[in-house]
This record gives structure tokens, C-alpha cells and sequence, in this order.
């Protein structure tokens, strides 16, 4: 493996090397980007539960004074994010921003305020209808919605055969979405139903813009994260640096293929922040 100092592990590709290498080189232009359920929170089975690993909020306070910025893009409501990460109000986290709902919600620590558009008609229509939809094709029992304000999520881990339950469900919801104008989004376990012309692609990608930023580390643990895997890719390929770090499941093995650094989870990513943060101090 070999390490950098202060114990950062050493990225597999060489294009992570040169992107890691980038970013301690000069930190005030990077942008550090990371999902947050599964990367730094935990997967647990009731989403309302999760909470930022105890280790992640003072990495990323350490962080964050170090570099150009460090920004949370999340499918989560905007608010929820914040609340459930514990950020507000967190010194050294002043200038956090929060990419909710794949990048269609903002909020900015210095300002407290959540900017969102408002709701697609879509997605009352499908409010509506979700749970009787479920119940005529058989799928309710083992099944759950969560509202998410601006998209739903029907869950499956909870069902006997959660993976049978997915696939079964995803081409049904697919077609409901397509009815009222919406998509998909594919998950751990989670199909999640809202407006298209956003994801985290696009959301990091005007992000990076907006802090002219020249390296970025992203890091990720689902396929709503291929997207940003991409826009990491497509700007290496411009000749910019990027480190692409996956917050390791088998549920996923297309980004942990595509990753630079696989770590076992966010506690592993928590511990690489802090790292990274001691290494730019020093």
C-alpha cells in the first residue's frame, strides 16, 4: 500500500496519486465534496435514525480551515442533512456548504438559509398515489416510504428478500415516476422517485465552478454517486486533479471498481479526513 505522511493511505491508481498529491500541494484550491449517508453516517435501517459518525464532524472541522471548502452533496433534504450531521454551528465549519436533494436545495453555513425551488408537481401526484400503487402490485408488505419534502423513497431492506424486492420494484416504480414526470434513482435498498435535471454530477460540477476550484476529492458510497465519479473523471481527463474515494460496501462494486481509495466505511473515512487534515497543518 505504502502511505503519505500522517498515515494517509495511498491511493491505488495514478491518477488518485496525482490528485492526492495536487491537493496537499496546494490545498487553498481543492474542494473537499462528500456524500453523506453511508460515507460519513452509517447505513442504518430506519434513515431517520442516521447520524453523522461520531469521528466525522471534528475531521471535517479540523479540515475544512485548510482548504478551500468542503461541501456535503446529499439526496437528503438540505435541512435534514444539517440537522442529522450536527454542522451548524460548528467551528471551523463557518463556511459548510450543504448540496441537498441532489443539488436543487443549498444551504451555506453563513447564512443558516436553505435555498430551494419550489415543489414539482410530480411529486404530490406520486405522494398520492404511492401507497395504494404498492398495495394493488403486492409489494407493501416488507416495504416502507420515506418523504423526503421533494422525492420519495420506497425501501426494500426491510423486506424478506430485499434485493428480490428491488429488482421486482424497480421497473413498476419506473414507469409511475416516467407518468408524472419523474425518475428514479437507484440505492442501496432504496428506489427513490424525484424531478429530474439534477444529480450530484451536475451539482459538484457548478459547485467547483463557482470556487474555481483546480483539484477536488470526492467521496461516496452509492450509485447515486456515479455521477460525481463522472464529473471527477470528465475533469481529469481536462487535465485537472481528482482523488476519487469510495466508502466501501459490496452492495456497490461499480464505485468501488471506478474508486481511487476504497475505505471500509465512514468511520475509515472520518480517520482519512482527520489524516489529511494533520498532513496539510504539518
Amino acid at each position: 500500500m505504502g502511505s503519505h505522511p500522517h498515515d494517509l493511505p495511498m491511493p491505488v491508481t495514478a491518477a488518485g496519486r496525482e490528485g492526492l498529491e495536487a491537493l496537499l500541494r496546494a490545498p487553498r484550491r481543492s474542494v473537499v465534496a462528500l456524500d453523506f449517508d453511508g460515507t460519513l453516517a452509517d447505513i442504518v435501517p430506519d434513515p431517520d435514525q442516521a447520524r453523522a459518525h461520531p469521528e466525522a464532524v471534528p475531521a471535517l472541522s479540523a479540515l475544512a480551515p485548510e482548504v478551500d471548502s468542503v461541501a456535503v452533496v446529499t439526496g437528503r433534504p438540505a435541512g435534514v442533512a444539517v440537522r442529522y450531521g450536527g454542522f451548524a454551528g460548528v467551528p471551523g465549519l463557518e463556511h459548510l456548504v450543504v448540496l441537498g436533494h441532489y443539488g436543487a436545495e443549498r444551504w451555506d453555513a453563513v447564512t443558516g438559509i436553505v435555498h430551494a425551488p419550489a415543489e414539482h408537481p410530480g411529486v404530490a401526484a406520486v405522494r398520492a398515489e404511492l401507497p395504494g400503487f404498492l398495495d394493488s402490485i403486492g409489494a407493501w408488505r416488507g416495504t416502507w416510504i420515506e418523504e423526503k419534502g421533494r422525492a420519495l423513497a420506497v425501501h426494500t431492506r426491510r423486506a424478506e428478500d430485499p434485493a428480490a424486492a428491488f429488482a421486482a420494484l424497480r421497473e413498476p416504480l419506473t414507469e409511475l415516476a416516467a407518468r408524472h414526470g419523474l425518475m428514479v434513482e437507484p440505492g442501496r435498498a432504496v428506489l427513490e422517485l424525484r424531478p429530474p435535471g439534477m444529480d450530484k454530477g451536475v451539482a459538484l460540477t457548478e459547485f467547483l465552478a463557482e470556487r474555481d476550484a483546480q483539484t477536488v476529492l470526492y467521496a461516496g458510497d452509492d450509485l447515486g454517486d456515479l455521477a460525481a465519479y463522472s464529473a471527477v473523471e470528465k475533469r481529469r481527463a481536462d487535465g485537472l486533479p481528482g482523488l476519487l474515494v469510495c466508502s466501501g460496501s459490496a452492495e456497490v462494486p461499480e464505485l468501488a471498481a471506478r474508486a481511487d481509495l476504497v475505505l471500509p466505511g465512514p468511520g475509515s473515512v472520518a480517520a482519512f479526513l482527520a489524516a489529511l487534515a494533520a498532513a496539510l497543518r504539518g
